[in-house]
């Protein structure tokens, strides 16, 4: 039997994947997620075989949860369902340890494959994005990389998400059991890293970067 924990905050769309996969005899949904910082307690809590998660979560966006699973449950294999197909996103998410990415305009035979190739230590990608081949995006994943982002803690990620999604410092510490001070200290350690130096240039990035989506776009 393989367990799997769904991590996608549309309830209709969370639970109509639920209803497709349960219908294949050897495959359990043992958890659902709907907020991104619940992601990690319940794979710890659950340990499932796979966590199939969005990119677009409120708290924690589905790369940095990849990129913690990966470091802290290198059992729970990670596979990203998603409806953006730019080769940036799938770059990263194999950079941060996923297995698999698969489009939402998939079919369901095309997650059922992904989900069956992953539990056989393998990577999957989705028809589409398979044209360009996984040793180029391997590559890419596997290339240095100076990032600035990529100096910024785990709780320094969650801080940056959390302020470009709006929240004030006393929000960001009740939701990470944190003092509103330490919330502060996380910021300020955010900015300078990424020389950024007001809210807006903040927001911009972390549009820029993925963390999170802009206004206008339908959350993936």
């Amino acid at each position: 039997m393989v367990n799997i924990v769904l991590a996608e905050d549309h309830h209709l769309v969370r639970q109509g994947v639920r209803s497709l996969l349960e219908g294949e005899p050897t495959f359990c949904v043992v958890g659902e997620v709907d907020d991104g910082l619940d992601v990690l307690d319940t794979v710890e809590r659950l340990t499932p075989d796979i966590l199939i998660t969005d990119l677009a979560l409120p708290g924690l966006n589905g790369l940095e949860i990849t990129k913690q699973v990966s470091q802290r449950f290198p059992l729970q294999r990670v596979i990203i369902l998603s409806m953006h197909a730019n080769e940036a996103y799938v770059t990263q998410a194999f950079a941060n340890g996923a297995y698999g990415y698969v489009l939402k305009d998939s079919t369901i035979t095309d997650l059922v494959e992904a989900i069956k190739t992953v539990c056989q230590g393998e990577r999957y990608l989705s028809p589409p994005l398979a044209a360009r081949g996984m040793d180029a995006y391997l590559e890419e994943a596997g290339s240095s990389s100076t990032d600035p982002y990529e100096k910024l803690t785990p709780r320094e990620r969650q801080i940056l998400q959390l302020v470009a999604e709006g929240h004030t410092s006393a929000s960001i510490a009740s939701r990470l059991s944190i003092s509103s001070r330490t919330v502060e200290v996380h910021r300020a350690n955010v900015m300078r890293k990424l020389n950024l130096h007001s809210q807006a240039e903040l927001i911009r990035y972390a549009i820029w970067k993925g963390v999170v989506q802009s206004s206008g776009d339908i959350q993936a």
